[in-house]
Parts: structure tokens; C-alpha cells; sequence
């Protein structure tokens, strides 16, 4: 099965660790699709934002269990890539 390459990566992950990994360690975090790769997530970071991928990192993430009232309800699992940009690679979107 061939994923598309738009729709590898799903949205990106704005939190205050990725901010200070952005700004300190010229990484970026996104959330992607549940079938990518690591290989399947460069390609897409680099075709799509058009900014050269040095190393990529992921993370199958476990949904949180949530009170519903008396009922328990769970949250979807989803996986995390940290995406570590070459020096001087900067993606314009996050800038400003």
C-alpha cells in the first residue's frame, strides 16, 4: 500500500517542547499518518516544504483514557516524527 505524499504528514505539532526544540536544536515536530515510515517522511518533508532532512525520528503515541462521566472513553492512538533539519535549513511556516 502506497500512501500519498500529501498525506504523510497530517498537521504539525505546535507544543512548548517542540517550540524549544525548534529554536534550540533546529528540529520539527509533526503529526503523521499511521502507516509512514521514516523514509516516507523525509521525502514528504523535503518534496512538500522543499528544506533538506537530516535525520528523522518517531513515535507511536498512546491515546489517553478519558472520564466521560461515569463512562471511560479513549483517545485515538496517533505517531509523532521529529524531524532534525541540516544547518541553516529553516521552514518558513513556523518563522513569525
Amino acid at each position: 500500500m502506497e500512501i500519498d505524499i500529501h498525506d504523510i504528514l497530517v498537521q504539525p505539532l505546535i507544543t512548548e517542547k517542540a517550540t524549544e526544540l525548534r529554536e534550540s536544536l533546529n528540529k520539527v515536530a509533526f503529526v503523521v499518518h499511521p502507516k509512514a515510515n521514516k523514509h516516507m517522511v523525509k521525502r514528504a518533508v523535503e518534496e512538500l516544504l522543499k528544506v533538506k532532512v537530516e535525520k528523522v525520528n518517531i513515535m507511536n503515541m498512546q491515546g489517553k483514557i478519558k472520564a466521560l462521566g461515569r463512562f471511560e472513553g479513549k483517545k485515538p492512538d496517533w505517531k509523532k516524527a521529529i524531524v532534525t533539519l541540516r544547518k541553516g535549513e529553516k521552514i518558513e511556516i513556523f518563522e513569525g
